[in-house]
């Protein structure tokens, strides 16, 4: 026979022991709230506001006014004026803009004339979610963007459009989603398997008192870390290697270039994570507090770094917290050097962010290191 009193006595033993597991608990209440939080404010698929450079030859009143219309579409923010076509392509090389606008030296002339001339927009598609919809709000942008303009005998010499919208994709031409997709799976799947790998094993080893044997020796904090993280160094490259491989001959992903910043890129991603890993173990008591504190560093990087959602569709509080998220930083440089050829001289901000971040944790990680049992 069933008992109620047997049945209750473990119901409050798992309550209790679940009040004391203060991971578990916020884990069960954080997750949610987060969850909710992000999937509701943070992601959006339809980004505005996303940052242009402009190149104007022509600074006559209808640029001016092409400007104001573009701006008022919601989808554009002109953030740079460049002097040259050089300083645009780097700019979107860089990742600093995701649009670029050329105005031609005879625009207002031309329009006068009735010639229907060409502005050229480019477009930053390594992303193709990111710029669909602001290049669909470009189709009837010629004939509004001038209406006030074109008044009375100009009304006569423009028929149709007045001017013509020239959209070059780059990077990007024809759209392929897994051009995005495949090279920022990298970034997740190194913290998946690195940093979840370091945190179990190192909580293995104090589960099964094996970590009082290490903590008996004169070895030292660092050396320990060494010691740990070297072998995964070995396991990190060869999934990359492995995983370009099969990016190339599966999705014919292509290979600009930019390889200097790729590799060094790589080799920072792979040594903050295992110091992330080995961080965590120092908090974690057991496996499973290990496995979840793993699981609340990986559903942020993958919600905010820019891998399933557009990283300019989230708001700015969005924005700046995943620019604190290492993936974010190193999805920049996988995708800038295999789709755009970005080398390390323009990559240099996400490279030193990932440096930052190596140092950071690996002094974290040796603070928390103790060289006895508590």
């Amino acid at each position: 026979m069933l008992s109620a009193t047997r049945i209750w006595a473990v119901m409050a033993k798992e309550f209790i022991q679940l009040t004391r597991d203060h991971l578990a608990y916020a884990m069960i209440l954080i997750m949610p709230i987060l969850q909710l939080v992000l999937f509701g404010y943070a992601i959006n698929d339809d980004p505005r506001n996303l940052p242009t450079a402009v190149y104007v030859q022509d600074h006559g009143s209808f640029s001016r006014s092409f400007l104001s219309a573009l701006t008022n579409s919601g989808y554009f923010r002109i953030t740079q004026s460049a002097n040259s076509q050089a300083e645009l392509d780097r700019a979107l090389a860089r990742g600093e803009v995701q649009f670029a606008v050329v105005i031609p030296q005879d625009f207002t002339r031309r329009v006068v004339r009735g010639e229907n001339p060409t502005v050229l927009i480019e477009a930053d598609a390594a992303d193709p979610s990111a710029t669909g919809g602001a290049l669909a709000a470009l189709a009837g942008l010629p004939g509004q963007a001038l209406a006030r303009d074109l008044t009375g005998p100009l009304v006569r010499s423009t028929q149709g459009a007045p001017f013509e919208v020239i959209v070059h994709r780059r990077y990007n031409p024809e759209g392929i989603t897994a051009f995005n997709i495949v090279p920022g799976l990298l970034g997740v799947i190194l913290s998946m398997t690195l940093v979840m790998m370091t945190s179990l094993a190192m909580a293995r080893e104090r589960e099964r008192g094996t970590l009082e044997s290490l903590l008996a020796t004169p070895v030292r904090p660092l050396e320990v870390m060494i010691g740990k993280l070297a072998p995964y160094v070995g396991v990190g490259v060869v999934q990359v290697t492995l995983f370009l491989v099969m990016a190339r001959l599966l999705f014919d992903v292509p290979m600009a270039g930019g390889w200097d910043a790729l590799v060094v890129g790589v080799m920072l991603f792979i040594v903050g994570s295992l110091a992330l890993g080995f961080f965590l173990s120092t908090l974690a008591q057991t496996q499973m507090q290990a496995m979840q504190m793993s699981i609340f560093y990986i559903l942020p990087s993958m919600l905010l770094s820019g891998f399933l959602f557009p990283f300019r569709g989230m708001p700015d509080w969005a924005q700046a917290l995943g620019s604190l998220i290492p993936v974010t930083h190193f999805l920049r440089i996988v995708r800038g050097a295999l789709l755009k050829g970005v080398g390390l001289a323009d990559a240099w901000p996400s490279v030193m962010a990932l440096a930052a971040f190596v140092v950071v944790v690996t002094a974290l990680a040796i603070v928390r290191y103790r060289t006895t049992l508590d």
